[in-house]
């Protein structure tokens, strides 16, 4: 080692932080040396990557992570147990007895009573083409409404107000309620409006407004005998109008023999029966894109609302005109087959066939619809804007097909 004092260095280096990291000159560092000095370990590129790639990385896990795991359902969720789908057997020119037969039951000498009891917050159209297809084989229509939504918002009564069913005014039991926050509340209040109704030995529909059984299914099991105490119906799938066929999946509906004391209104599964094509589920089947807003803050699953611009009328005006999802989710399948043939737009449908009757009778009457959008604010924006222009329609403006310009 030289006896002049000064540390020994085995050989010479051109490193900045060599004049800069002694005892001697630590004191004097400017702050630009002294950052060098502290990122002389650091790769630039590996840094620009990490403070540029993570942040990018956690915006795409925010906007798009709930498709990531809805995709690997499959691999963290099992399907349910499927049901014993039961054959459905119809046609207008065979006997009653004859269609009993079919299915393997009796004839009754006189039908029994129908009662059809839902939850009511804002689907006055749908629910005309409910009741419409449903009033000549139901005894008592029941309807319960709310003055809150699901979620605790306060909400005008909309029935009330709208009191346009006057063809069943005479069999209707309709109740009202306050501040029912949480949906099972509001199916126990209607579980005591069906007791008030007079319900006895006879035959409960349980089913959403938009769960609509079709005229003959209940036709049928009113006039056989043996039938089950309880049958869930499917149901084919519609979106926001019957211009979108989507499967033959929904199977929430539901109808029972009641049994005072035992039966409950409910909206899960309850046996493992199913009768097979049994009527029309059209979610999300409105006539003005404030009555879908409404419906997207309002019901059960308001948490799929993630983002404010969901709930922009331009984007849901694009939305419904073009079959996607409203709440950009992927399809809520068990299986990577199922899911990736539900990818992307649903394809429109031209069929007119076999649905309700209340539509096809009224399929002239399109002046509710405009091809025009008229008006700027969302309650007065019609469904269907000049790229999708309206086809044949029924009265209340649940499109049955259209084509596009």
């Amino acid at each position: 080692m030289p006896e002049t004092g000064y540390p020994y260095r085995s050989k010479k280096t051109d490193d900045i932080c060599d004049d800069v990291c002694g005892e001697a000159s630590r004191a004097a560092l400017s702050m630009s040396k002294r950052l060098r000095c502290a990122l002389r370990w650091f790769d630039l590129k590996a840094l620009l990557l990490l403070l540029i790639g993570v942040p990018i990385l956690i915006f795409v896990i925010h906007v798009h992570g709930q498709k990531f795991t809805y995709f690997l359902r499959p691999l963290w969720e099992s399907p349910p147990k499927p049901f014993r789908t039961m054959p459905h057997y119809h046609h207008e020119n065979v006997s009653m007895e004859n269609l009993c037969k079919l299915h393997g039951w009796g004839i009754r000498e006189i039908p029994r009573r129908v009662f059809d009891a839902v939850l009511f917050s804002n689907e006055l159209d749908i629910l005309e083409v409910r009741w419409n297809e449903l009033s000549p084989y139901v005894s008592e229509f029941i309807l319960l409404e709310s003055n809150s939504t699901f979620t605790g918002l306060k909400k005008p009564l909309f029935f009330a107000s709208n009191r346009r069913f006057k063809f069943v005014e005479s069999r209707l039991t309709y109740g009202t309620g306050e501040s029912f926050v949480e949906e099972s509340y509001q199916r126990v209040a209607l579980d005591q409006l069906i007791r008030i109704a007079g319900i006895s030995d006879d035959l409960l529909i349980m089913s959403d407004v938009d769960e609509i059984p079709s005229g003959h299914t209940i036709n049928l099991l009113r006039w056989c005998d043996d039938i089950p105490e309880m049958l869930h119906l499917q149901m084919r799938n519609y979106l926001y109008s019957f211009e979108f066929y989507v499967d033959d999946d929904s199977w929430r509906a539901s109808i029972h023999r009641y049994r005072d004391g035992k039966t409950r209104y409910a909206h899960f599964r309850q046996t493992d029966d199913l009768l097979a094509d049994s009527g029309w589920h059209c979610s999300f089947c409105f006539r003005h894109i404030s009555e879908f807003i409404f419906k997207m803050k309002a019901y059960s699953h308001v948490d799929r609302v993630r983002f404010s611009y969901y709930l922009s009328p331009s984007r849901i005006q694009d939305v419904i005109c073009h079959g996607a999802d409203l709440f950009d989710m992927l399809p809520e399948e068990y299986t990577f087959q199922k899911i990736i043939a539900k990818l992307g737009p649903i394809p429109s449908s031209y069929s007119a066939v076999n649905l309700p009757s209340y539509l096809i009778q009224n399929a002239d009457r399109t002046d509710t619809f405009s091809r025009e959008l008229q008006a700027k604010t969302a309650d007065q924006v019609p469904v269907k804007s000049p790229a999708c222009a309206v086809g044949k329609a029924s009265s209340e403006g649940f499109q049955i097909s259209n084509t596009r310009a």
